[in-house]
């Protein structure tokens, strides 16, 4: 390769807003696994580097001279941040139609952080460090459901979701290998427990994230593409009309549709169906109706996510994530002291107690990416192929969130406060973990099925929920140990559950009529599949 051709390949790969040639729903097998991989990679960093420095928590106080609560606003902040900020990279990423750069430019952030925060001789200053931090790892969580909808049909979306959330859970490396949500990796303090006990003590945590984002950051540039989706031009099936079969173009684009639909029935993307059957039009990007030049020119709004929350559906599931996600946080954030001061675990035993929770997200991610679509189907199956979005909500959702959360929660809190075996707590924080996962990971499917265009801004309406819930229970989780126990602890937890127990039966029910009220028409949603 000559020395211009690699000047034009690095001004290509680190171009703002790259062409998006083709449909990303057509994109091949192969480039949606490298998608999914790097996406989940990206997602990873906030759960990695949330998590990789706990078991450190007892030495960063007393090197720094720090006291316990300007020790825990590192990681209370921290989830603040990752709650506030992905609305700024969803309005920038809706207003720029990017996801790419956006990618890019989050890890260099994450980087630069994680070096700062390695060499930072002040608890103050790692404390606003871990603030950069949390602003750059969270791009990943808010423009990765947009991405996700831009890959994906709906059909097929519960699955990318699982592949998704899988990777995140069990951690970068691993999820290289096994393929690939949105939140919490247990690798990161399983390993962090190791780093400590090196001669750089609980920096070299903050050297490992460097490490990654550097080498995220590569594959970015080198491997990723640009896949913002314009529904309005690649959207091919209309709603009347009849088949454009007069030139040859035509007719090669829509064999493609066409063979898709003959091979994945009802699996694959819900606009497209056989023309023999349906008085839809299929036609190509090119012969789609112009609309380019009526439609609405966009502002940048960094606040517009936030007007979302007026939609019933939206407030109903971001509340649920909420509690469920806040309360799975307070176990994990209480979890290192509890576990030192009961039973004199060292840093890495305290890491390795993470475990229970990262079998809990594998297993919990597993059973999503195989179950999610499947049930969507077969709910509609039973409607005679209508469509509704609360089909989402499957029945892997009620066992876990009416009993392996509460139990879980119990479990962990009593078992510690009796000062039962360890073996006891570690089981209930996997319990937990699994019931958070089946979950968060269906109610943010849920969000993104119910409004495609616009799912990234949904999901950072859910993150901005769940975070603030879980900033406040983190700074409030270890005075409230402190003055009740951790077993009444977990019962102030379950209470939180059980109002999202009533929420969740109330969107299920009601959740139709909700999005009707909030304008996205049920009726359009179901006539595709009618």
């Amino acid at each position: 390769m000559t020395l211009s051709q690699l000047k034009q390949l690095f001004k290509s790969r680190l171009s703002i807003r790259p062409p998006v040639d083709g449909d990303p729903r057509l994109f091949s097998s192969r480039t949606k696994y490298l998608v999914i991989v790097i996406l989940a990679m990206c997602a990873a960093s906030s759960g990695f580097s949330s998590t990789i420095y706990f078991p450190g928590i007892p030495e960063i106080t007393l090197e720094l001279n720090s006291t316990p609560i300007a020790t825990t606003l590192t990681a209370a902040l921290f989830i603040l941040f990752m709650g506030l900020t992905p609305v700024v990279w969803a309005a920038l990423s809706d207003y720029y139609r990017i996801r790419r750069f956006l990618l890019i430019l989050s890890m260099v952030i994450f980087g630069l952080a994680s070096l700062g925060s390695a060499l930072v001789n002040n608890i103050w200053g790692l404390v606003i460090l871990r603030c950069v931090q949390a602003s750059g790892a969270s791009c990943g969580q808010s423009v990765g459901a947009g991405i996700i909808a831009d890959c994906y049909p709906i059909e097929r979306r519960g699955a990318a979701f699982g592949k998704y959330f899988f990777g995140v859970f069990f951690g970068p490396v691993l999820g290289l290998i096994l393929k690939v949500y949105p939140s919490k990796c247990y690798l990161g303090p399983i390993l962090g427990g190791f780093l400590i006990m090196s001669n750089l003590t609980w920096r070299t945590a903050f050297w490992f994230c460097l490490a990654f984002s550097c080498t995220v950051l590569v594959l970015i540039l080198f491997t990723y593409p640009e896949t913002y989706r314009d529904n309005e031009k690649w959207d091919t099936v209309l709603e009347t009309g009849t088949m454009d079969v007069n030139s040859e173009k035509t007719k090669s684009n829509n064999d493609q549709y066409l063979d898709l639909a003959i091979q994945i029935p009802m699996e694959e993307d819900q606009y497209v169906h056989s023309a023999q059957s349906q008085s839809i039009a299929i036609t190509t990007p090119s012969s789609t109706p112009k609309s380019n030049g009526a439609r609405k020119k966009k502002t940048f709004n960094p606040i517009k996510p936030f007007q979302y929350f007026r939609h019933p559906h939206v407030l109903l599931a971001s509340l649920i994530v909420a509690f469920v996600f806040g309360s799975m946080f307070v176990l994990e954030t209480i979890l290192p002291i509890l576990f030192e001061r009961i039973y004199g675990f060292s840093s890495w035993q305290i890491g390795l107690s993470y475990l229970g929770g990262g079998v809990g997200n594998i297993f919990g991610a597993v059973i999503n990416t195989f179950l999610s679509d499947h049930l969507l189907l077969r709910a509609r199956a039973k409607r005679g192929g209508r469509a509704s979005v609360e089909d989402r909500i499957g029945i892997n959702v009620w066992p876990s969130l009416f009993v392996f959360m509460p139990f879980g929660l119990l479990l962990f809190g009593w078992s510690l406060d009796k000062k039962m075996s360890f073996w006891a707590g570690i089981v209930g924080f996997g319990l937990v973990n699994f019931a958070m996962n089946q979950t968060v990971t269906s109610l943010s499917a849920y969000l993104v099925d119910s409004a495609p265009n616009i799912g990234a801004s949904f999901t950072a309406c859910a993150n901005f929920a769940r975070m603030i819930m879980a900033c406040i229970l983190t700074i409030a989780s270890n005075p409230l140990v402190d003055a009740i126990g951790p077993g009444l602890t977990c019962v102030f937890l379950t209470g939180l559950t059980v109002i999202a127990m009533i929420l969740l039966i109330i969107l299920k029910i009601f959740g139709g009529q909700f999005r009707y009220w909030s304008g996205y028409q049920q009726k359009n949603e179901l006539k595709q599949h009618i």
